[in-house]
């Protein structure tokens, strides 16, 4: 008596495609550099520094716009504090013609 048993059919699977890797793992992926930032107490350089977090969500050959527009801000807050008067001179006490 022969025991014969049925061939099962070939099915053929498709490999999985591979995970794409999680941005953290991916070493072309930005990074932020999570450098903490003081405020200094000055409202437009604050604001200035907070743009640098900016830079880390994009690629790098985006930062360049993001580090001229803080530089921008940071001279234009050096410019202003530059333009705003200062207090009195001291009156002089040396006196002329003696």
């Amino acid at each position: 008596m022969e025991d014969a048993v049925p061939e099962m059919p070939v099915v053929e699977e498709e490999p999985e495609p591979a995970p794409e890797p999680a941005p953290e793992d991916d070493p072309a992926a930005p990074a932020p550099l999570k450098v903490p930032r003081t405020p200094t107490g000055n409202a437009d350089v604050d604001a200035a520094l907070d743009r640098l977090g900016d830079a880390d969500h994009l690629t790098t050959d985006g930062h360049v716009e993001v580090y001229e527009d803080v530089h921008r801000g940071l001279r234009d807050a050096l410019t202003a504090l530059d333009a705003r008067p200062g207090p009195p001179a001291p009156p002089s006490t040396y006196r002329q013609g003696s």
